[in-house]
């Protein structure tokens, strides 16, 4: 654990004072894990109160501010208690300033009301793409680039990678005609998706294997991205079919 230097604390009923804390490797777009030592400084019992986190950049500026929630014991004045949260690395890999905040749901943060965040500068890595699987039938040849594209996707932080595909004038495969850029919030499933396990192909489209997400929080756990950049072409025979 890292302690952390004296650092000036309000006075009034809510008041944190950072102690220690310790953060595991970052994967961009992966669930990770920090350990934070703190004391309830203030006058008040906690009750109902989460630990979280913002993504800075270097200037302190807010990426994404919104961290995932850890519920906190009730602590009297004075106790401490030592959270074990769960980080989610941010997509893209890079450098960036991790900031520990609390919060008290629907109400405030506690950054708001004059406590200091609890800043640490750290690398997001990239994700590791070693598992990845491209489900690409044998009448589908993807472009020379595909599997590089597709890669470098994963170790963005995406678990699942669709692109498009060429498949002439097939009107039920008209939503993957090649042509344009990244569009994260496509709605249609992935069709012939690289998967990062445990993701595996859970639908069809047009006989061919596809992927949609399987959770009302795909962000966290299956974040994904459409890439027309990332092309293959339905062989001539499959066409005709």
């Amino acid at each position: 654990m890292q302690a952390v230097p004296a650092h000036q604390v309000p006075a009034g009923p809510l008041a944190v004072r950072w102690i220690e804390y310790e953060v595991g490797e970052l994967q961009a777009g992966v669930v990770g894990h920090a350990r934070v030592e703190l004391e309830n400084a203030g006058e008040a019992q906690w009750r109902e109160v989460f630990a979280s986190y913002h993504w800075l950049d270097d200037l302190g500026n807010p990426i994404h501010w919104d961290g995932l929630r850890t519920p906190l014991p009730p602590l009297a004045s004075g106790d401490r208690t030592t959270a074990e949260l769960e980080i989610l690395g941010l997509i893209p890999p890079g450098r960036y300033r991790l900031a520990f905040d609390l919060v008290l749901e629907g109400r405030y943060w506690l950054s708001e009301i004059g406590n200091e965040l609890l800043p640490v500068d750290l690398e997001v890595v990239r994700r590791d793409a070693s598992g990845a699987v491209a489900h690409l039938p044998a009448d589908v040849e993807p472009a020379p680039d595909w599997h590089e594209l597709a890669r470098a996707a994963h170790e963005e932080g995406y678990a699942a990678v669709g692109g498009s595909l060429d498949a002439g004038r097939r009107r039920d495969l008209a939503a993957y005609r090649p042509g344009g850029g990244r569009n994260p919030a496509f709605t249609e499933p992935l069709v012939c998706p690289s998967l990062l396990p445990p993701l595996a192909p859970n639908c069809e489209v047009a006989g061919l294997p596809a992927w949609r997400p399987e959770t009302d929080r795909p962000w966290l756990y299956e974040p994904s991205i459409y890439d027309a950049r990332i092309t293959a072409r339905l062989r001539s025979d499959r066409r005709r079919g």
